[in-house]
């Protein structure tokens, strides 16, 4: 190998494949990880790229190529304010991301079916799409067709709801169990000295993000408040009208219930109850993401707590991590965690 010339405060492709003595289209084809280059020679390629300090400029490669990432998000069918959050995050920012050569777009799949999820999943046209961001269930059909996606060199994260058994290149979404212990904790404080029993409302415990949740609830209870008797999950499978026509058989069997922790997307159903019934005294309720709805139920002292991640940074955080691995560009850790927020009518945003 020749020797190598001291760094350029700007080097190109030409300096790397004079290091390595190999063509420009080797090079080409090394950075963009196109198959037909021995791997002595991938070799030799990336560590005249190291000694040189060369970094690329994808945008200018991007646009010179006339590349356009194409993202597809995968969401569940649900009517929930949470979910039509998301929705409207993507439409925003496919809006403003025009200008960058980046399309989003969504398609919706019916919740809690993982053959419809997967489904979904496999008909994604590989030739067409650069990444893809999947909010669903984790099971052996899912994971094969996220298999199916890699296979194919499809960037892959899972959004809100981890599938670490499977290829995904990230999850985008809180820690689910430090959630349900944030949960645990404040329903806890509130209801003190008080005994009775908690109903844990949630989606459905095939969920992974429910099942954490629940998980890390039930760590806080057993540990710190032993005596609050936490029910069995009523699962509403996110649905208002089911989780509406639940709550009164449930309720009137478990007459101090003094506590409900709505873990999932069940805030519409639960209020609807309230609004009806109006129990006295009304339970402590510590629920999942803020939204109109939950907001309201805040100021109207109907929830104490609501715990929520951001749907703008969820989205954001999906497309940059897609485009860097796309690109084959380091990811900023920090600037893609999904912070935990904590809200009570006192701190609620503008």
């Amino acid at each position: 190998m020749k020797q190598i010339d001291p760094p350029r405060l700007n080097p190109t492709i030409n300096d790397i494949a004079r290091v390595a003595e190999v063509s420009l289209a080797t090079v080409d084809r090394v950075l963009n990880a196109r198959p037909g280059v021995r791997e002595t020679t991938v070799k030799k390629v990336n560590r005249a790229i190291a000694d040189l300090g060369y970094v690329r400029d994808t945008a200018a490669a991007n646009l010179a190529r006339g590349r356009v990432y194409n993202f597809v998000f995968i969401l569940p069918s649900n009517k929930n304010e949470f979910l039509t959050s998301l929705e409207t995050q993507i439409a925003d920012l496919n809006t403003g991301l025009r200008h960058e050569r980046t399309r989003l777009s969504f398609v919706r799949v019916a919740a809690f079916d993982p053959m419809a999820l997967a489904a979904a999943i496999n008909a994604i046209d590989t030739r067409q799409v650069d990444g893809v961001a999947i909010f669903g269930p984790e099971t052996p059909s899912v994971r094969d067709s996220v298999a199916h996606l890699k296979k194919n060199g499809i960037t892959v994260v899972s959004l809100v709801a981890d599938i670490p058994s499977s290829e995904r290149d990230d999850y985008v979404g809180v820690d689910n169990v430090a959630a349900g212990r944030t949960a645990g904790q404040l329903l806890g404080r509130f209801l003190g000295a008080r005994r009775g029993k908690i109903l844990v409302l949630t989606g459905s415990m095939l969920a992974r993000d429910h099942l954490e949740r629940r998980l890390g609830f039930d760590e806080v209870m057993g540990q710190d408040f032993p005596d609050l008797d936490v029910l069995a999950s009523l699962e509403g499978r996110d649905d208002p009208d089911l989780i509406e026509r639940l709550l009164p058989d449930t309720l009137r069997d478990n007459p101090d219930v003094i506590g409900i922790y709505s873990s999932a997307a069940g805030n519409e159903g639960l209020l609807r109850f309230f609004e009806k019934h109006q129990p006295v005294p009304r339970p402590v309720v510590v629920a999942h993401e803020l939204t109109p709805l939950s907001r309201q139920a805040l100021v109207g002292g109907m929830f104490d707590a609501v715990i929520s991640q951001d749907s703008g940074h969820l989205v954001r955080s999906a497309v940059r991590i897609m485009r860097a691995n796309s690109d084959r560009m380091p990811i900023n850790i920090a600037q893609e965690r999904i912070r935990i927020d904590v809200y009570l009518k006192e701190n609620m945003p503008q």
